[in-house]
């Protein structure tokens, strides 16, 4: 009877071990499948990123190779350019003449900034005072 236990314990023995052999096959091809995914989705990213080099170097070729063919015909350019330069004076002028507005604009609201906050301490201080006196009685 004995022989026949020790059977018995050597049977659940091994039918654990081939569990656990299973258990671990299992992981294993799981693990395998999930670094399929992965190489699939990097082989994708690295197609789609070599696609987008292509259409930029492509581009860039295409802008250098293409270059502005008016530079042929501008010589009417001079007199707008001349043109312009008498205008480009006033409007200097003015630009710092606005300039300097908005700079004392910002000055001014800077202070009135500050005297709000210095207003709203002073406040907040009374209050805090207030609140004081009340517990104190």
């Amino acid at each position: 009877m004995n022989r026949a236990r020790i059977e018995e314990l050597l049977a659940a023995a091994k039918l654990d071990d081939l569990k656990s052999i299973t258990k671990v096959g299992n992981l294993l091809r799981k693990r395998e499948e999930d670094e399929d995914k992965k190489k699939s989705v990097c082989m994708a990213l690295c197609i789609i990123a070599g696609m987008i080099l292509f259409a930029v170097v492509a581009y860039a070729i295409y802008k250098y190779l293409s270059r502005d063919t008016m530079d042929e015909f501008d010589d009417f350019d001079d007199f707008d350019d001349d043109f312009d330069d008498d205008f480009d004076d006033d409007f200097e002028d003015e630009t710092e003449d606005i300039l300097h507005s908005v700079k004392n604009k910002a000055e001014d609201v800077k202070d009135a900034v500050k005297d709000a906050a210095k207003d709203m301490k002073d406040a907040a201080e009374d209050a805090a005072e207030d609140i004081k006196d009340a517990i104190r009685k």
